[in-house]
């Protein structure tokens, strides 16, 4: 696993060769006690939950980041070194 990204307390985070369960490109998300996987570059929920007001912040950082998530997640399906993506400010 590697976190690509921090802010306001969120840890976003992609998992290398992890293209078995969730075959679609996702990201891990995970704030104190919750998690959740998204797509990307939609941002639908594949599982899990989060709280309203952190999703937002997360659904606006995937808008704004989503090519780089996507070369992240080709990197990552490949077992090689992901980049880290600006926070949310």
């Amino acid at each position: 696993m590697a976190i690509i990204s921090m802010f306001y307390g969120i840890i976003v985070s992609m998992y290398y060769l992890n293209n078995k369960r969730h075959k679609l490109p996702h990201i891990h998300v995970k704030y104190q006690e919750q998690e959740v996987v998204l797509l990307i570059p939609e941002g639908d929920i594949l599982e899990g939950q989060l709280r309203n007001d952190k999703l937002r912040l997360v659904l606006a950082w995937i808008e704004i980041h989503k090519d780089e998530l996507m070369a992240d997640w080709e990197l990552a399906t490949k077992g090689e070194k992901v980049f880290q993506i600006k926070p949310l400010r």
